[in-house]
């Protein structure tokens, strides 16, 4: 059998999608785990999102804790044989994936971008070395445990005339010594780049923070209104706060329009944006490596160029 989990419902959906094509591929069932809530409704839309069997897990956590977590998740894999196991890469499943491939004795190959199958052997890719290479990998023993990031697959239409089955179990795991004493919700300034569909971004071609608001009167014109920015911005000057940062050691993005306003386009800020759909790059370097990734590229100084391309989008807009 083919297994998905993830605790975000909108990434475990993202999840069925590849967990659904091997499951038809390899002739087997496709099951999902619910953890720590009884929620038949959830159950049903994962049904609908192309899984066979829901299992809904009690446990006495109301926060995530991943001693209790693994061994559930062991439980339901011996028990149904799961050959391939699919856990969605945000906090929780990275420290899960790995700690369940120990306990297991198995493998596990994290932040994969793609996933298929060669004959009846599965094959795994996944972003290495800053982005400037892509490793292909394979497991030498089973369940073979793989972690997919945000975004990298699109969710299956959901089909209500789907059945499946749901099951409420609660599993005899050993409790852990460990305790959570407090959980503190990281300060955020409400923008979910992850999600936007037009992103409009900064760069360190911008020479002083209150000069962002060209960048933000922009993406109110596009009714985008989400501001992103490159590493300098958010890790080294403090301009803007982390939620805004893309690249590889920040957010990941797939909007439909990402605007890159004064970035030069080094590797790391490419492997955060290089699903987006359109990509329209402004720089006054025509040298700079971001016109390489870009559909669209205007070569001028951003200070001249975003006032009048603003302009002439409310204009068009009217």
């Amino acid at each position: 059998m083919v297994l998905v989990y993830s605790d975000n419902k909108k990434l475990g959906f993202e999840l069925l999608n590849k967990g659904r094509e091997l499951a038809d591929m390899l002739n087997k069932t496709l099951v999902s785990v619910i953890i720590g809530k009884d929620d038949e409704k959830d159950a049903e839309e994962y049904i609908y999102h192309g899984v066979d069997k829901v299992y809904i897990a009690e446990t006495e956590h109301q926060e995530f804790k991943v001693e209790e977590y693994t061994e559930i998740l062991i439980n339901v894999i011996q028990e149904n044989n799961c050959e391939v196991v699919l856990i969605g890469s945000n906090k929780s499943g990275k420290e899960l994936a790995p700690r369940l491939a120990a306990k297991l004795k198995t493998g596990c190959i994290t932040d994969s971008t793609n996933i298929y199958l060669q004959g009846n052997i599965l094959f795994a890719e996944r972003v290495v070395y800053s982005g400037n290479a892509v490793a292909v990998e394979q497991f030498n023993s089973k369940p073979q445990i793989i972690t997919i990031p945000p975004r990298v697959f699109d969710p299956l239409p959901a089909d209500e005339k789907r059945h499946g089955d749901i099951v409420k179990k609660k599993f005899d795991v050993k409790k852990s010594s460990s305790k959570i004493l407090d959980v503190q919700e990281m300060r955020s300034e409400g923008v979910n780049v992850e999600d936007a569909e037009i992103i409009v971004s900064c760069g360190r071609g911008f020479r002083k923070k209150e000069d962002i608001k060209l960048v933000e009167e922009l993406a109110e014109v596009l009714k985008g209104k989400t501001v992103g920015c490159s590493r300098p911005i958010a890790a080294d000057l403090k301009w803007l706060s982390e939620d805004h940062w893309i690249g590889l050691s920040g957010h990941k993005v797939k909007p439909k329009l990402y605007i890159a306003c004064g970035i030069s386009g080094q590797i790391q800020h490419i492997a955060g944006m290089r699903d987006s759909g359109t990509v329209v790059a402004i720089n006054k370097d025509p040298e700079a490596l971001i016109f390489k990734s870009a559909d669209y590229g205007i070569v001028g100084d951003l200070y001249e160029v975003l006032p009048k391309l603003t302009n002439a989008i409310k204009e068009k807009m009217k």
